[in-house]
Formats: C-alpha cells, structure tokens, sequence
C-alpha cells in the first residue's frame, strides 16, 4: 500500500466519525420536518443530550445510561417545542430559536456547577467508561481488508448514525407509519380526514427525532471533548446540521453522504497536504460553514420538485380550519 493512499485512508477514517454529531441532529431534524414542523432548535436539543449524557456518564458510570440520558435530554427539549408548537400553535421558528438558547444556558448551567462541585474544578468521566465507548471492535468484521478499520472498529455512535439513517430509510420509505407521517407532512388536513391522528404522530415524531438530536450532543461531549465537560461544546454543529437537511433532500441515505463530507471539512485541517501547510488553521476551522452557505445557495437554485421541503413544514395545524 503506497503512503499516499494510506493517508487518504487515515484521512477518511478520522472523517467518518467526525461526521457523526452531524448525521445524528440531521436524521433528528429530517424526522421531525417530514411530521410538517420547522425545529430551529437543533443546537439546543443537542446540548441538552451533551449535559444529560453527560450526567449519566459521570454520576453512574454506564454507557446504556448515559446513552438512555442524553436521548431523554434531547427528547425533553423536543417536548417543550412540542407543546408550544403542536397543542398551542406558537410561531414554529421562534420557538425553535428560543430552544436554542434555552438548550445552551441549561447545558453550561449545569456544567458549570458540576465543575464547582468537583475536588479538581474540571469533571472527566472514568476512563473504564471511555474504553467501553470508544474502539468497539466487531469480530470477523474488523479485519476487512481497508474499509474494516474504519467501521467496524469504531466508536458506539458511529454504529449509532449509521443504523438509524438505514432504518428510518426503510421506515419513511417502507412502512405504513412512515407513508402516514410523510402524508402529515405534505398535507395534514387531508391525512386527518384519512383518519391519521395528526397530533399523535407530531408529538411522537419530534420527540424521537429531538432524542436522536440528543444523541449527536453527547457524541461531542464523549467524543470531540475526550469524556470532559467543556462549555459551549457542541458550538455550530446544530446550525450545519439544519443545513445538512436542505443539502440531503430530506433524505436519511443523502445525510450519509453530507455527514462525511462535512466531517471531512472539519478535520481536513489535520490532514492537510503540503502545499497546503502555508494556510492558516483558522481558515479551515471556518470552512465547514462557508461550504454550508454555498450548499444552501446551490441547493436553493437546483432543487428538483421531489426532494422539496414537506409543503406543511413550518406552518401549524388546526382541524378546525379544515
């Protein structure tokens, strides 16, 4: 194997994961517009998995915990834009705005007064949990020549992304429940007069589509920061993930494809090329956001009538207007 190509692979196997937070609030996100709502609250819904799992992690030292934890976080903040939005009609964008910001404070909230309460003022979960996240190795699989390194000895969210883009794949595609939900999306007043509970769907898609949200917050509490609590860790990742929505079509297959690339971005300044050396690392650091507002400028312009938005997304509503 020449040197070239084994750094590409390097290059590639460090690009996957680091493409996870982002395909874990896309597919969160999709969920929740094909149900017909807009959820700007990305970020927050994140950063309230980031502390939660946080939590689970740190005070009872178990990976199911803290995976159960940051989900329920993630689906708590969901819950909020839930009520607000669904049972009481509230403008869909500023509630999810207000969610952002809302996730932030609780999250740094929380952390800082985990951190004061700590003999050494940081908090670091156990190293035997870390071992246990990171590095799962998949007998067999793991010694595929090239591609087994790279997926099949990975850390839990990795195998996390990839089986839940595949299964709600097959769910929104496949499934009776899924035709129904994007049915809702597209046009909820004629799936209520088909006899789909649109309010049950709605609440039961954007809680689950929050959770997994939640779940890209505590890849980056685990993961991007090693186990410790860092504040304002998860930073731009939920904004790049909406955009990863518009850039996948609202589809969890595409958001595969997004996800690598825009973890590529953010870790290309690590792997860069030689003639490349002479550019500073803080233009690659803002390169995963300029590409986002290009995609979206792109994507806006060729957008094919089929991979549009659900025409519902983003507005309420009301059986009694039908």
């Amino acid at each position: 194997m020449s040197d070239g190509f084994a750094y590409f692979l390097s290059f590639l196997a460090a690009a996957i994961p680091a493409g996870m937070p982002l395909l874990l609030g896309t597919l969160g996100e999709i969920l929740t517009e094909k149900s017909g709502n807009l959820n700007l609250g990305v970020s927050g819904m994140m950063y309230m998995g980031a502390i939660f799992g946080f939590m689970g992690g740190y005070y009872l030292d178990s990976a199911i915990a803290m995976l159960l934890f940051a989900f329920l976080g993630g689906a708590l903040g969901a819950l909020l834009y839930a009520i607000l939005t669904v049972t009481l009609k509230a403008n869909q964008n500023v509630t999810g705005l207000t969610l952002t910001i809302f996730g932030t404070g609780l999250a740094n909230f929380i952390g800082e007064n985990i951190m004061l309460n700590s003999p050494s003022m940081t908090a670091k979960v156990s190293d035997e949990l870390m071992a246990r996240i990171t590095n799962i190795g998949i007998p067999v699989l793991k010694n595929i020549p090239v591609i087994g390194n790279m997926l099949f000895n990975t850390n839990i969210f990795v195998y996390l992304g990839i089986g839940i883009a595949v299964v709600m794949g097959i769910y929104l595609n496949r499934t009776r429940m899924g035709l129904n939900l994007r049915a809702i999306g597209e046009n909820p007043g004629a799936a209520d007069a088909a006899g789909i509970n649109v309010t049950r769907y709605k609440y039961a898609h954007i809680l689950i589509g929050g959770g997994i949200c939640g779940l890209g917050g505590a890849y980056v509490s685990f993961i991007t920061c090693s186990g410790m609590w860092i504040q304002d860790c998860v930073g731009g990742l939920g904004w790049i993930a909406v955009a990863l929505v518009i850039f996948a079509s609202w589809s969890p297959y595409r958001a595969l494809l997004g996800s690598l690339v825009f973890g590529a971005l953010s870790v290309v300044q690590f792997y860069k090329p030689a003639f490349m050396r002479g550019i500073s690392d803080p233009l690659f650091s803002m390169m995963p956001f300029l590409v986002t507002a290009i995609v979206l400028v792109i994507t806006s312009i060729r957008m094919r009538p089929e991979r549009m938005q659900p025409k519902s997304c983003g507005l309420n509503y009301d059986r009694e207007d039908r």
